[in-house]
């Protein structure tokens, strides 16, 4: 059985805890939604309990530019506003080092965090934020500077937690610090792998639902998803390119690369394509900018070949079909990554989707992915705030950690973690 490094049987009392979170939740300057935030908030509670003092960091952003390696460092994806949130939260001081970096290859001078320990040490601050850990040279670099990087931060610390279950990716704050330090996972981490298990040994019949604005990106998630789930609808972009490749039909926005996707999925999926359940009814629109010549159209009577404009969402009539409601309502467990269109226009077909959710009353309901949640709190805040405290849902804190865990089969599979249970050994 697998078994990962708990931080509640770790001895914290007087230590330096290095508390890696998933804060992402900042864009200009400013939080655009403290779910994330909230979410760890056990974990640094206990820290406090165990007589921890905490040194916390996250990524905000992209600043590390691929094409040219520089790192753009800015107020926008500075972590200032998390810190005052926090602050305001709990009425604690927090202490931010004055990290600078010289030229844009990052920052490498970690002294000022010496200092700022020090100063934690001293009960001068009640906690430590790091700067923007993607503002340091090494955190995403693929070569020895990672480890460099994770040995810097490793010398101020006694301890290092990993609770940023969203941050799957193995950089040097979430993957390489793991090898110099006693490690554990925090209490977030520790509930998302419990509620990921869910997918894979789910209450069935079990559907997933799955959507994006890029096929290339999910089609080894999906690859993998189609095996185990018993139904599978597809949305976005994704699903216009499924159109495309089934139906040989032509659909504005529909890039090469999806296609090539798609139809490596549907050729290395041809044995489960029976799984998938799709939705009929499509709404086109002439354009992205504004709501214009809509049309719904139902795919079942498109002659291939047929070109049409942007297919920006899918009607909400197709929720309303019997045989579309069969299987929400008879599912035992639904895993949702979607949001059905572009929502920024065309909010009808989630909502319609996320209230035939609601009434599945027997079912599990997984919900990750930022813009599945977020869509889901904006459009239908009622029935979010019912489902907050509801039992059969559970949110999760990052939509790409999921889909990579079921792309490797277990939750127990993403490197990160797999740092975390080498550590204990």
């Amino acid at each position: 059985m697998n078994k990962i490094a708990d931080m509640l049987g770790a001895d914290l009392k007087g230590k330096v805890c290095l508390v890696r979170m998933d804060h992402n939740v900042v864009k200009n300057g400013s939080i655009k939604d403290t779910m994330r935030i909230d979410a760890t908030i056990p974990t640094l509670i206990h820290i406090y309990r165990k007589g921890g003092l905490p040194v916390l960091m996250t990524h905000i952003g992209r600043p590390f530019d691929k094409k040219t390696g520089i790192i753009n460092i800015s107020e926008g994806d500075s972590v200032l506003p998390v810190v005052q949130y926090l602050e305001n939260k709990f009425q604690l001081r927090g202490l931010i080092p004055d990290c600078r970096a010289e030229g844009s290859s990052g920052i490498t001078d970690l002294s000022p965090i010496g200092k700022a320990v020090q100063a934690l040490k001293k009960g001068k601050v009640d906690f430590v934020y790091l700067p923007n850990t993607r503002w340091f040279k090494g955190e995403e670099a693929k070569d020895e500077r990672a480890d460099i990087f994770a040995q810097g931060l490793a010398a101020f610390a006694d301890v290092y937690i990993n609770d940023a279950f969203g941050s799957w990716q193995a950089h040097s704050s979430t993957y390489n610090i793991a090898q110099f330090l006693p490690s554990y996972a925090g209490l977030l981490m520790q509930k998302e792998i419990a509620n990921l298990n869910k997918v894979f040994e789910p209450k069935r019949p079990f559907l997933a639902i799955v959507a994006g604005a890029k096929f290339d990106t999910k089609i080894g998630p999906l690859s993998s998803l189609i095996k185990i789930a018993d139904k599978l609808i597809l949305g976005g972009v994704i699903y216009n390119a499924y159109l495309c490749s089934k139906y040989q039909l032509q659909i504005e926005g529909v890039t090469n690369e999806d296609m090539e996707a798609a139809n490596k999925f549907i050729k290395d999926s041809k044995d489960y394509l029976d799984k998938i359940v799709e939705l009929p009814i499509i709404v086109e629109n002439t354009g992205i900018e504004k709501r214009q010549g809509t049309r719904e159209l139902d795919i079942k009577t498109l002659q291939p070949g047929t070109k049409l404009n942007y297919v920006l969402d899918m009607s909400a009539e197709n929720f309303a079909r019997d045989e579309i409601k069969k299987v929400f309502l008879e599912a035992g467990t639904i895993f949702v990554n979607a949001v059905m269109g572009y929502t920024a226009l065309y909010p009808e077909g989630s909502m319609a989707m996320y209230s035939l959710i609601d009434k599945c009353s027997n079912a599990v309901k997984l919900f990750g992915g930022g813009d599945t949640i977020q869509d889901f709190k904006e459009y239908l805040p009622g029935i979010f705030a019912k489902a907050q405290n509801d039992p059969s849902y559970y949110f999760f804190t990052g939509g790409g950690a999921i889909l990579d865990a079921i792309q490797q089969g277990s939750p127990y599979g993403m490197k990160p973690v797999q740092m975390i249970m080498r550590a204990e050994g």
